[in-house]
C-alpha cells in the first residue's frame, strides 16, 4: 500500500519505530522508549522490512534519515504560495534569539506580518516539533490542538499534556505557536510546563503581546521599509492579478506610504490594481484615509489597516458583504457545502446555491479578503484580522443569531455524520475532524443554554467523536454538556455514556456520582424503566470498582440503592420478577447487582451464576462480560487460580466484540484487560500472561499510559527469563512514574520486585537492593519490613533469590515470611513453592511439611506446579520429579528456571549450561 507519491504508507506507530531505527536504536530500546513490547517492536520492524522492501535494519536506518531530509518542514508548516519579501533585520534578529533563548515571541500588530516571518524562519530549521495555528482554537483547547498537530492521543492517566511533554521529551526540538494573543493567558500556561520539562524544546510563538514569562525574549515585527520592501511587495502582488500593469513608481511610493508600510493593507489595495488601476486606487485610497484624525504616531499607525479595510468592504457588492459577514463565524477553514450552510439562510438551500457561493467565494478570495488553499477539494478561511472585521460587521448587521444559527445547524450535521462513520471507516474520518474541530467546538460553545435540540445533537456527536479521537476528558464534557441541552430522558441516556467515559480519565466515584444524576434525570422523566437500570449500575460499581473511590459509599446507602432499583422495576421488585415480567434487560442488571451485593457469602456463586445466564439472554456482551468477572473474582478469592484463569479467557473472547471508539465498552475493556493478565500471571501460565502484556502494551487507549502497561510486562518478562527486555522496561517504567510525581501505586510494586529478582538471579546485589527498595517505595509504605510482610510477590523474590544464591542464614525467617496468609488470588502461590524448595535447599527441619503445604499451590498455579517438582527432586533425589519440573518450565515459557533444572540433571547439565549462556546469566549458586 502506497501514498500519493509511490511512499510506503505506514500507521504512526510504524513511523515511531522507523525513526528511533535511524537513532540506531535496538529492539529493546525502542520498546523502552515507546513503552510497547519488544514483540512488538519486531513485528513493526518486519512490517517496515516488507513495506520499504528492504533487507535489513541498516537499511531502515537509511530509510528513516532520507524521511527526515524529504520532511524536513516542520509538521503543520503552511506552504506559502507566494514569495518572501524583505525583512533581512528581522530574520537575523529572529534566528539569533533562537539560538540563545528557549522562549521568542514575535510581537506586531495584526497583518504586519508576524506569521509570514515565522514560516520563513521555522522553515529553514529540521528539527522535531510541530507548527501549530492557535486562530481557530478556543480557550481550554490549546494542549488539543498541540496534540493533533503532533499526533498524539490521550490515555488513562495520561492527559493529553503528559502525552506532548513525553513527545517532546529532552531532545531539540522547535515548537510555534502562531497566533497567541487571544489565548495568551492559557498559552503562557502550557509554555512554562513544556519549557519546564522539555529542557530540548525551544518554542517560537507570534502574538499582539508578549507571554510575560521570565526568559522571553521578543522580537519586535514591524511595517515594510518604504522605498523598497514595501513597493516591491505592492508590484509583485498587483502583477499577480494584473500581469500587464504599469505603475509610476511615485504613484506605488505614495500608497505604500499612505498604507504605511503594513504589509496586510498593501495586499488589499493590490488586489483592486486590476479593476480600479494604480492612479484610481490611489485617488480613492486618499479619501478614504482622509477620515483619520490626528497625526501618524505609533499608537495610530494601524489606523491606515481599518480604513483600507473599510474601502474594501464598502466596494463590494451587496452579495458579497453579506457572505463577508457570514463567513467570519468560522474560526478555521471551511469547504463549499459548509460555507453554502453558513451563507444562504435556510435550512435546505435552493437548487444552484452553492454554485452561487462559490462564485462569490471567488471573487472575495480575488481581493484578498479570503484565502483558497486545499487540493482536490477546496477550502477557504479568513486571515485572523480580516476575520476579526467580518465579525465586527456581522454583530453590527443584526443577522448574527441567525447566522449561528445556520453555523449551529451546519456543525450538528457535520458531527453527525463523521460520527456515522467512525464505526465504518477505520481512523480514515480523523482528518476530517481535526480540520473541523475547532469550529464544531466554537458552535457548541456558543450555543444558547438550555434544552435545544439541535446543540443536543451537537454536543452527543461530539462526545463520540472526541472519545473516539481519544480526546478523552474532553468527550466527558460533551457528553455532559448534551445532558445539558437535552429533555429529561434523553439527559438520562448522556449521564449514562459520561459515566461510562470517565472510566479512561477518572475514578469510578466519578462515575458513580454521575449514575446517580441519570438515574434522577430518568425519575424526572418518568422512565422507571430507566431509573431501575442506572441505579442498578451504580450498586454493581461501588462493589466492583471499590478501589476508585476516596471514601467508602456507606453500607446502607449501597442497600437503599438497591431497594430503589427493585421498586424502580415493578413487578415484585427482583431480579427474577423482572425476568418473569418479560423485561430481560432489567431483569439482567438487577441481577448483577444483586450478585455483587451477595458478595463472598454462600449464595454470592448461585446468584453470580443466575446474572452470567441473565445476561446470555439479553446478548449484551458488556453485560455478559462484567457479570463473568464477578464468578471470577469469587473464584481467584477461593484460591480457584485455574478456575479464575478460565472464566478470563473467556473474557477475552468477548473483547473483539466490544468497539473500541464506545465509551460503553471503556470500563469493560480496561478491565478485562487487567484481569486476564492477572489471572494468567497468577496461575503460572506465562505465554498468556506475555501476550495478554503485550496486547495491552499496544493499545492506543491501555499502552498510552506511562507506566502501567509497563507494570504487566515487566514481571512476565523476568519470569519468562528475558531479563534484558524487562530491565528495559522496568527502568522506563520507574522513570516515567517519577516524571509523574511519584503517585502512590501499590500495583507497581510487583513490577519492581521482579526487577529485583532478574538483578538477583544474575548475582547482582546492588540491583537486586536498589529495586526492593523502590517495590517499598511505590506501595507508600514507609516501613520495608512490613512492605515485604504484605507483599506475597516480594516474598517470593526474597526467597528465589536466596535460593539461586546459596543464602541460607536467614532462610527459616524468610520461608516463613512466604508461606504466610497473603490475600488469596495474587502471587501467594509463587511465594510457597519458593518458600518449600528453599527450604529443602537449606536442610530446614519442616522441609518435608512445606512442601505438602505448598502443594495446593502446584495444583493451581503451572510454574509453582514444576518448582514443587524441582523441590520433591532435590529433597529425594528423584530424576522422574527432575525431568517434570523442566518439562513443566518449558511448557511455560520460564527458560532460565528450565536452564537451572537441567543442571541438576547430569546427562542434561551441559545443555543447561549453553541455554543459561544464551541468556547471559551465570548460574546458581545454591
Amino acid at each position: 500500500m502506497t501514498g500519493s507519491h509511490g511512499t510506503p504508507r505506514i500507521s504512526r506507530r510504524e513511523a515511531d519505530v522507523l525513526a528511533a531505527l535511524g537513532e540506531r536504536l535496538t529492539n529493546a530500546e525502542i520498546a523502552a522508549k515507546l513503552f510497547i513490547s519488544v514483540r512488538t517492536v519486531e513485528s513493526h520492524v518486519s512490517s517496515l522490512l516488507r513495506k520499504f522492501a528492504v533487507a535489513d535494519r541498516l537499511a531502515l536506518a537509511g530509510v528513516a534519515r532520507a524521511r527526515t531530509s524529504a520532511t524536513a518542514a516542520l509538521p503543520g508548516l503552511p506552504v506559502p504560495r507566494t514569495s518572501f519579501i524583505g525583512r533581512a533585520h528581522e530574520r537575523d534578529a529572529l534566528l539569533t534569539a533562537l539560538d540563545t533563548a528557549r522562549l521568542v515571541t514575535l510581537v506586531g500588530p495584526g497583518g504586519v506580518g508576524k506569521t509570514r516571518l515565522a514560516i520563513e524562519v521555522s522553515g529553514a530549521i529540521h528539527i522535531h516539533g510541530g507548527f501549530v495555528d492557535l486562530v481557530p482554537v478556543r480557550p481550554g483547547y490549546v494542549v488539543q490542538a498541540v496534540a493533533t498537530r503532533l499526533g498524539l492521543r490521550e490515555g488513562p492517566e495520561r492527559p493529553l499534556l503528559d502525552a506532548v511533554v513525553e513527545h517532546l521529551g529532552h531532545r531539540p526540538a522547535l515548537l510555534v505557536l502562531d497566533n497567541c494573543e487571544h489565548l495568551v493567558d492559557t498559552v503562557a500556561g502550557f509554555v512554562d510546563r513544556v519549557l519546564a520539562a522539555c529542557p530540548g524544546t525551544t518554542v517560537l510563538a507570534t502574538s499582539r503581546q508578549r507571554l510575560g514569562l521570565p526568559g522571553e525574549r521578543s522580537v519586535t515585527v514591524g511595517p515594510l521599509a518604504l522605498a523598497s520592501d514595501a513597493e516591491r511587495l505592492f508590484r509583485e502582488r498587483a502583477a499577480a492579478v494584473d500581469p500587464e500593469l504599469v505603475a509610476e513608481p511615485a504613484a506605488v511610493a505614495d500608497i505604500c506610504a499612505r498604507l504605511d508600510g503594513i504589509p496586510l493593507a498593501i495586499e488589499l489595495a493590490a488586489a483592486r490594481t486590476a479593476s480600479l488601476g494604480v492612479d484610481t486606487l490611489r485617488a480613492a485610497l486618499t479619501d478614504s484615509l482622509r477620515v483619520l484624525d490626528g497625526g501618524r504616531g505609533h499608537d495610530q499607525r494601524h489606523h491606515s489597516l481599518r480604513a483600507v479595510l473599510d474601502w474594501s468592504h464598502d466596494l463590494l457588492h451587496p452579495a458579497e458583504r453579506d457572505m463577508f459577514r457570514r463567513l467570519s463565524v468560522f474560526r478555521g477553514g471551511f469547504d463549499l457545502a459548509a460555507a453554502t450552510a453558513v451563507a444562504v439562510p435556510a435550512d435546505a438551500p435552493p437548487a444552484g446555491a452553492a454554485a452561487s457561493v462559490a462564485d462569490v467565494l471567488g471573487r472575495l478570495a480575488d481581493r484578498s479578503l479570503m484565502v483558497r488553499y486545499g487540493g482536490a477539494t477546496s477550502r477557504w478561511r479568513m486571515l485572523e484580522t480580516i476575520r476579526a472585521y467580518a465579525a465586527a460587521k456581522l454583530a453590527a448587521s443584526g443577522d448574527e443569531a441567525a447566522v449561528r444559527r445556520g453555523y449551529l445547524r451546519w456543525a450538528a450535521r457535520t458531527a453527525t455524520a463523521l460520527a456515522d462513520r467512525v464505526a465504518l471507516s477505520g481512523d480514515a474520518w480523523t482528518d476530517e475532524f481535526d480540520g473541523v474541530a475547532d469550529d464544531l467546538r466554537s458552535a457548541l460553545a456558543t450555543a444558547p443554554a438550555g434544552p435545544d435540540e439541535v446543540a443536543h445533537r451537537l454536543a452527543r456527536a461530539l462526545g463520540e467523536l472526541t472519545y473516539a479521537r481519544r480526546f478523552l476528558r474532553e468527550s466527558v464534557t460533551h457528553f455532559r454538556r448534551a445532558a445539558d441541552h437535552a429533555p429529561a430522558a434523553t439527559a438520562a441516556a448522556d449521564l449514562l455514556v459520561a459515566s461510562d467515559a470517565v472510566y479512561t480519565v477518572d475514578r469510578a466515584s466519578v462515575a458513580f456520582d454521575l449514575l446517580l444524576q441519570a438515574a434522577e434525570r430518568a425519575r424526572e422523566a418518568g422512565d422507571r424503566r430507566g431509573e431501575a437500570v442506572t441505579l442498578a449500575r451504580a450498586v454493581v460499581t461501588v462493589h466492583r470498582f471499590s478501589a476508585g473511590f476516596t471514601r467508602p459509599v456507606p453500607p446502607d446507602r449501597v442497600r437503599q440503592l438497591l431497594g430503589d432499583a427493585r421498586a424502580a422495576a415493578g413487578g415484585g421488585g427482583d431480579a427474577r420478577a423482572a425476568a418473569d415480567g418479560g423485561d430481560a434487560l432489567v431483569a439482567a442488571h438487577l441481577a448483577a447487582a444483586e450478585a455483587w451485593s451477595a458478595g463472598v457469602t454462600p449464595t454470592g456463586a448461585a446468584l453470580a451464576e443466575r446474572a452470567v445466564a441473565m445476561a446470555d439472554a439479553v446478548g449484551d456482551e458488556v453485560l455478559v462480560s462484567g457479570a463473568l468477572d464477578l464468578a471470577g473474582t469469587l473464584a481467584a478469592r477461593a484460591g480457584r487460580l485455574r478456575e479464575a484463569h478460565r472464566i478470563a479467557r473467556q473474557r477475552l473472547d468477548l473483547l473483539p466484540l466490544m468497539p473500541r471508539h464506545r465509551p460503553e465498552c471503556a470500563a469493560e475493556v480496561l478491565d478485562i484487560c487487567h484481569v486476564a493478565w492477572l489471572c494468567a500471571f497468577a496461575a503460572g501460565d506465562l505465554p498468556a500472561a506475555l501476550d495478554t502484556a503485550e496486547t495491552i502494551a499496544a493499545d492506543e487507549v491501555l499502552g498510552a499510559h506511562p507506566y502501567r502497561a509497563a507494570s504487566k510486562l515487566v514481571p512476565t518478562l523476568v519470569m519468562v527469563g528475558r531479563f534484558d527486555e524487562a530491565l528495559d522496561h522496568a527502568r522506563g517504567m520507574w522513570h516515567a512514574w517519577e516524571a509523574a510525581g511519584c503517585p502512590t501505586a501499590a500495583w507497581m510494586a510487583p513490577a519492581a520486585s521482579a526487577a529485583a529478582l532478574a538483578h538477583g538471579l544474575r548475582h547482582d546485589p546492588e540491583g537486586h537492593r536498589q529495586w526492593r527498595a523502590r517495590a517499598v517505595r511505590a506501595t507508600g509504605v514507609t516501613n520495608p519490613a512490613l512492605a515485604r510482610g504484605n507483599d506475597s510477590f516480594a516474598s517470593f523474590v526474597d526467597v528465589r533469590v536466596a535460593a539461586h544464591a546459596g543464602r541460607f542464614t536467614d532462610a527459616a525467617a524468610l520461608v516463613e515470611r512466604a508461606s504466610a496468609d497473603f490475600p488469596p488470588g495474587r502471587h501467594e502461590t509463587y511465594a510457597r513453592a519458593a518458600a518449600a524448595e528453599l527450604a529443602v535447599l537449606a536442610g530446614l527441619p519442616d522441609a518435608d511439611d512445606r512442601l505438602a503445604d505448598a502443594a495446593a499451590a502446584g495444583d493451581e498455579n503451572e510454574w509453582a506446579a514444576a518448582c514443587l517438582a524441582r523441590a520433591r527432586g532435590r529433597r529425594h533425589g528423584d530424576r522422574d520429579s527432575l525431568v517434570a519440573a523442566a518439562r513443566g518450565f518449558a511448557r511455560v515459557g520460564a527458560r532460565f528456571e528450565r536452564a537451572v533444572t537441567l543442571l541438576l540433571l547430569p546427562d542434561q547439565a551441559a545443555q543447561g549450561r549453553v541455554e543459561l549462556e544464551d541468556l547471559s546469566v551465570p548460574g546458581p549458586v545454591g
